[in-house]
């Protein structure tokens, strides 16, 4: 059964914005695992404009579902702190300085022999690991040999072809199918599946529904925007239900 991870780090985007602590993020954690998540996202940046370092660590006190800790493992500063707070999983972004969001996974073959490094980082320190990665079968055959326990689907693209589509439970055929053979690869591979980018209330379904065995989706800002119409613990509530997320 997938798991639903809701990454929060647009609550603290807007607690950020008054310089105060509202919307109190532990509060907010505590809460989405109560309405029925199955584990909290952060992306920490070097910035610090959403996700503090700070929050990481008061959020490893507090979490009693899955913590992933998203980022890109070239900063010291990211890798000391994953090390420390030990989450249940490491997902690594090749982010670059300033980025404002993710938007390309891991060239696993160019990268491969630093990447086998730091995965076994992280798996000497029992933290599951997982890489950001294109619907690309080349990308992830090489993500093979990285050590890496999981790769994490880039999903805009499909999220286009589904927008593009009317959102009519179609998508683009081509587009769905690079999702689908990349999944039934990881599969034969060995490999676990995440998926996140973009995912939300319209297009999740259908995306769970034609490509296999995805272990976890991560949904942060669509969750985000869902809630101030529907409020969080509805709005939860609708990603876990059959008709959206099954």
């Amino acid at each position: 059964m997938t798991k639903l991870s809701v990454n929060i780090n647009k609550f603290a985007t807007l607690r950020n914005a008054r310089g105060h602590n509202n919307p109190n993020l532990l509060q907010v954690a505590k809460d989405i695992e109560a309405f029925g998540a199955d584990g909290i996202t952060v992306h920490p940046r070097p910035d610090e404009r959403h996700i503090r370092y700070q929050d990481v660590l008061d959020l490893k006190n507090i979490i009693t579902t899955e913590f992933n800790i998203e980022g890109n493992c070239t900063e010291s500063k990211f890798v000391d702190l994953v090390l420390l707070t030990k989450p249940t999983q490491v997902t690594l972004v090749p982010d670059a300085l300033g980025q404002l969001t993710s938007n390309h996974g891991w060239d696993t073959v160019t990268h491969q022999k630093y990447l086998q490094q730091m995965i076994q980082l992280f798996k000497n320190e029992g933290i599951r690991t997982s890489i950001f990665c294109e619907a690309n079968t080349e990308m992830i055959q090489a993500a093979l040999d990285t050590g890496t326990e999981r790769v994490e689907l880039y999903t805009e693209a499909y999220a286009v072809a589904y927008n593009n589509s009317n959102c009519t439970n179609t998508a683009d055929a081509g587009v769905l199918q690079q999702f689908v053979s990349a999944a039934n690869l990881a599969t034969q591979l060995g490999i676990g599946l995440n998926a996140g980018h973009d995912l939300d209330r319209q297009n999740l379904h259908f995306f769970l529904k034609n490509v296999p065995n995805i272990s976890e989706v991560s949904i942060g800002h669509a969750l985000v925007c869902d809630a101030i119409y529907y409020g969080l613990e509805n709005t939860v509530q609708l990603y876990k239900s059959k008709t959206v997320f099954y």
